[in-house]
Order: C-alpha cells, then structure tokens, then sequence
C-alpha cells in the first residue's frame, strides 16, 4: 500500500527542494519553515508536500496550481501598497500550519497522496499575468513558505518582466530562506490568529511557538519589504484584550506606528463552523485598543461597510480613502498621497491609479 501511494518523481512538478540537510541513514532536515522539520527516508514534513526520498528532498507542488485568479490588491489585504491594483494570485495545495478555522482548508489541508493542482511553469505563468493586465504577482491562499522554490522563480521572472510580488504568509519562513527571496518580494501581508497568544497556536494551529514569526517581522524590515499585519479574532478561543494590546504594542514599537493592522472577523470554517461570528462590539474595542498602542491605521476587515474600512489621516483625521469590501470607492489624496487638508504624507506605496478587477482562471 505504501508503494502504492509513493509520489512519483518523473512529474514536471517535482523538483529537489532548497534549504534542507543530510542527518544519515538518508534522513534530512528540512530548512524551510521553524518547525524544521526531521524527515525519515519515504516521509514528508508537516506541510506534506515536501519528500524524502533516499535522502534527497523533494518538493511535489513546484507549479502545480489549485488556484489563478485576478483579485483587487486590497483581498490580500494590502491598503498600504499599490492601491487599486490588479494582481495575478496563485496557490498550491499543503501548509505548514493546521488551523482548525482555515477558509481555505481544502487546499491547505491536502497533502500527501491528495495533492492536486494544474501544472503551469514560471514562464507562462508569468506571461499569462501580464495577458491579463496584472500590476503584480500575489502568493496568497495556501501558505506560499511551502512552495518556495516556485514562488522564487516565478518572482524573479516577474521583477524581470516589471511586475511586482506580494505574498501573504504566515511569517514561519526561516530567515535563511528570506534571505534569498527578499530582493524578490515587495510586500508581505503576515497574517495573525488569536492575538498571536501561543497557547492558540498550540491548540487551535499545530504550531509549537508562534515566537519566531517576530524575528521574520524585523528581518521583513530590515529588507526593505512592505508589512502589513492582520489578526484573525476568533470568538471564544482568540479574542483575548490583552493578547492584542502586547501584539500591537510590538507592532508600534518594532515596525513603526504606520504599519496598517488588520483586525479580521472570523466566519465559521472546517473545524469550527460551530462558532458564531466575531461579534462586531468586540472588533471595535479591540481596535480602540491597538489605537490606544499609537497604530495610526487600524482596520476592520470581512465587514463590508464599517467606518474602519476606510483610511484616515493621521494628521487631522479627515477620511482620505473609502472603500467597500475590497474597493475604493473614494480616493481624496494628491499627488504624492499628501492629506489634501493639513499636507500629511502618508504611509502608502505607489499611486492609485483608479479601478480594481477580479476574476478566476480557474
């Protein structure tokens, strides 16, 4: 039976794997991600996609896409960076993580022998985003640590070809691995759950410690890529006043108060769609907290039409972008993304330029 379900290794998406060590006896050590994982020969790491096989690493989803679609930057959600813009986003199948409450547990969740994808390599990915009138590549999703070696060439190719990448990760991506793919990537969305707490990350994620995610953050910065953060507020289990206070603070404190934060409402998912959603009162006073840490822009996300959708300046407080949902509706800044009202720059790459799409490939 094990021989049966054994990945085959003639297949287009499968390549040798980066960041990963010999330990003998064909065991390897898996660079990657912190969980770093120890792989026996005809085993796979925690995010299943990644394979011994007589001690050399594989990767089994180099290209093999469960998802193409164009979406409006603002999904991922990036406010901050290149508003209004079309990015071409993609995903595997597998993840590093196992969140109880993921939206998206199909693909993350499959691995091993439910692997599943269409193969597309980086060159025609590439120019399939551009055919489609992209402003840039977004590795979105499933968790896009997992299908490095992918996302590397296909963000080289797209920094060739004058697009722009983005990714929204988890943050569990070791610095060695950062290190190489940062004068790639342009901008991160690194996504919380349950105020960063580890005793969620244990119970509710099969993550040992959430702690290294911290460094990544200042590695990010020190890169020079864009960070916004977002927080997923799970009722019950995540939503704890104080766990969002320590988050923001670090936040104000280590990335700077203009680092837009993101407090995200949760729906019900996969293992716990027994869970109502995050009760609205709840998300504003954990906002007025992070305020309270100095964050000058605070969200509210997955409520299409609150008040915390839309930008204001920090300067006076006027309302300088309105959205809906993922849209712009109303762009008030001049040129230069200057406070039409007391001159304020804001923290905002790039130029609205008007208009956002969305549409599936498949």
């Amino acid at each position: 039976m094990r021989d049966a379900m054994k990945p085959r290794l003639d297949k287009p998406w499968v390549r040798t794997a980066k960041f990963w060590e010999k330990l003998g006896d064909n065991k390897v050590k898996c660079h990657l991600c912190y969980k770093r994982c120890p792989i026996a020969e005809g085993g796979f790491g925690a995010c299943g996609v990644r394979y011994n096989e007589k001690g050399v690493l594989y990767t089994l989803v180099y290209g093999l896409l469960t998802a193409a679609n164009i979406d409006p930057i603002e999904k991922k959600p990036l406010t901050h960076f290149h508003p209004g813009s079309a990015v071409f986003s993609i995903s595997t199948a597998g993840c590093n993580f196992m969140c109880a409450f993921c939206q998206n547990w199909t693909l993350s969740q499959s691995r091993r022998e439910e692997i599943f994808g269409e193969y597309i390599d980086p060159e025609e990915l590439v120019a399939l985003a551009k055919k489609a009138r992209s402003d840039g590549i977004s590795y979105t999703y499933n968790e896009p640590t997992i299908f490095y070696e992918y996302m590397y060439d296909v963000a080289r190719t797209a920094k060739r070809e004058g697009l722009f990448n983005t990714m929204v990760t988890n943050g569990y991506m070791t610095v060695e691995a950062l290190d190489e793919l940062a004068g790639y990537m342009d901008a991160a969305t690194v996504d919380f759950k349950g105020g960063g707490s580890k005793e969620f990350y244990r119970k509710y994620m099969g993550v040992p410690d959430p702690e290294p995610i911290f460094g990544t953050l200042l590695e990010m910065k020190r890169k020079g890529i864009f960070v916004e953060i977002t927080n997923l507020v799970v009722p019950r289990y995540g939503e704890d006043l104080d766990h969002i206070r320590k988050l923001a603070r670090w936040v104000a404190e280590n990335l700077g108060t203009e680092t837009p934060f993101h407090l995200l409402r949760f729906y019900p998912h996969y293992k716990m769609s027994y869970l109502p959603p995050t009760d609205i009162k709840t998300l504003e006073r954990l906002a007025q907290i992070a305020q309270g840490e100095g964050l000058k822009h605070v969200y509210i996300g997955n409520i299409p039409g609150h008040k915390l959708e839309h930008t204001y300046c920090p300067g006076c407080g006027a309302l300088v972008v309105r959205r809906y949902g993922f849209y712009i509706i109303e762009w008030n800044l001049k040129p230069g993304n200057i406070c039409p009202k007391c001159g304020y720059k804001l923290n905002i790459v790039g130029e609205y330029r008007g208009g956002s799409r969305s549409f599936d490939f498949f």
